[in-house]
C-alpha cells in the first residue's frame, strides 16, 4: 500500500527558507504570514524598507523567524545582496515567491517609454533577477526548490485601458514562468505562477483614476463580473502560495493557478 503523510506535515515548511518580494503589505504580506506560519524562515524582501521591518516585527513578535531586506528588484546588484543577506542568515534558500510588481494607471496614449520600461523593469526584469539568483543558490544545495511567479488575470485577458504595459509585463512573467519550468526540472526546482483576479490591497486602493473614468462606476462594474460577487482578500492568495510551495505541489510545475472568483468565466 502506498504511504501517506499526514496533512499538517504536507503543509510543513519547517527548515526552508523563503524570499518573498514586495512582501511588507497586501499580497506579498499575507503569503509571506502563511509561509512563516507553515515554519518557514522568511526574507521580507521589499523596496520600503520600513514597511517590510514593520512587518518582520510583526512575525518575530507573533513567534516566527523573519528578515526584512530592502530591495529593488529591477536592480541586478540589490537582487544578489538579497541573495547574499538570505543564505548568511539562514544558511540557504528553498523558495522564492516573486510578488513585488507595480500598476500604474495610464493610457498607452498618454504613456512616456520611460513609464512603460519602468513597469517591465520591475515586474518582469525582476522575476528574471530574483529567479537567476534563487535557482543558482538552490542547484548549488542540490535538493530542488520552488519558485512562484504572483501574475494576474491580465496574463491572460485585459481588465481595463491604462495597463497596457502591465499586461505585457505579467503576459511575459506567465511565459517566462512556463520557459525557467522547463530549464529547471532537472535540478528538481519547480516553476508556478498564480494569477490573482481582482483583490482588495492598499495598492489597487490607491490605483490612479483613468481620466474620464468614475472610479466607484468602474469598481461597480467589475464587481458585477465576479460570479462569487466579492473582491478577493490577500490571504485568498497567501494560501495558494502555501500550497504551491508545500509537498501538496510535488508533481506540479509550469502551471498557473487562477484565483478570481470565477472572474475569467463571465
Amino acid at each position: 500500500m502506498e504511504h501517506h503523510e499526514r496533512g499538517s506535515s504536507l503543509l510543513d515548511l519547517t527548515g526552508r527558507t523563503a524570499i518573498v518580494t514586495g512582501g511588507a503589505m497586501g499580497i506579498g504580506k499575507s503569503i509571506a504570514t502563511r509561509l512563516a506560519s507553515a515554519g518557514a524562515a522568511v526574507v521580507v524582501a521589499d523596496a520600503d524598507g520600513e514597511a517590510a521591518a514593520l512587518t518582520a516585527k510583526e512575525l518575530h513578535d507573533d513567534g516566527l523567524q523573519a528578515l526584512a531586506v530592502t530591495v529593488d528588484v529591477s536592480d541586478e546588484t540589490a537582487v544578489r545582496r538579497l541573495g547574499v543577506a538570505a543564505v548568511a542568515w539562514s544558511g540557504r534558500i528553498d523558495v522564492l515567491v516573486n510578488n513585488a510588481g507595480i500598476f500604474p494607471t495610464i493610457p498607452v496614449m498618454d504613456m512616456s517609454p520611460e513609464q512603460f520600461r519602468r513597469v517591465i523593469d520591475v515586474n518582469l526584469e525582476g522575476v528574471y533577477l530574483c529567479s537567476r539568483m534563487a535557482a543558482q543558490q538552490m542547484i548549488e544545495q542540490g535538493d530542488g526548490g520552488r519558485i512562484v511567479n504572483v501574475t494576474s488575470i491580465d496574463a491572460l485577458h485585459p481588465s481595463s485601458v491604462g495597463l497596457a504595459h502591465y499586461d505585457a509585463s505579467k503576459h511575459g512573467a506567465w511565459g517566462f514562468t512556463k520557459n525557467l519550468a522547463l530549464e529547471l526540472a532537472p535540478h528538481g526546482i519547480a516553476v508556478n505562477a498564480i494569477a490573482p483576479g481582482a483583490i482588495a490591497t492598499p495598492g489597487v486602493e490607491h490605483m490612479q483614476a483613468v481620466p474620464g473614468v468614475d472610479p466607484e462606476v468602474m469598481l461597480r462594474t467589475f464587481l458585477a463580473r465576479i460570479p462569487m460577487g466579492r473582491m478577493g482578500v490577500p490571504d485568498d492568495i497567501g494560501k495558494v502560495a502555501l500550497f504551491l510551495v508545500s509537498p501538496m505541489a510535488d508533481y506540479m510545475t509550469g502551471a498557473q493557478v487562477v484565483v478570481d472568483g470565477g472572474v475569467l468565466l463571465a
